[in-house]
C-alpha cells in the first residue's frame, strides 16, 4: 500500500507558487532523503490539474502536508490523501 496526495492548485498559482518554493522544495528533498517520498510532480497543466505526490505511510503524507510551505500559503487550494494499492511493486 502506498499514498497518494492529491493537490489542486490556488487560482493564483503562479504568482504564488515562485514565493514558496524554495521552502516547498526543501521539504521534499527531507522527506525523499528519508525514504518516505518516493514520486511527486505536477500535472501537464498545474493550474488546472494540479499535482501530486506518492508517499510510503499515511503518516508521512499527513506530516507532509500539515507544514507544506504550499499548504501553508494557500499556494494550494485544497489536497486529499488516498490509500493507492500499487500492484507491481516488489
Amino acid at each position: 500500500m502506498k499514498y497518494v496526495v492529491l493537490y489542486t492548485s490556488a487560482d493564483d498559482v503562479a504568482s504564488r507558487a515562485p514565493a514558496h518554493f524554495p521552502a516547498h522544495k526543501r521539504r521534499l528533498d527531507e522527506f525523499h532523503a528519508r525514504g518516505e517520498l518516493l514520486l511527486v510532480g505536477a500535472f501537464g497543466d498545474p493550474q488546472r490539474e494540479g499535482s501530486m505526490a506518492i508517499f510510503r505511510t499515511r503518516e508521512s503524507a499527513e506530516e507532509f502536508v500539515a507544514e507544506d510551505p504550499f499548504v501553508m500559503n494557500g499556494v494550494v487550494s485544497a489536497y486529499e490523501i488516498r490509500d493507492w494499492n500499487e500492484i507491481l511493486a516488489p
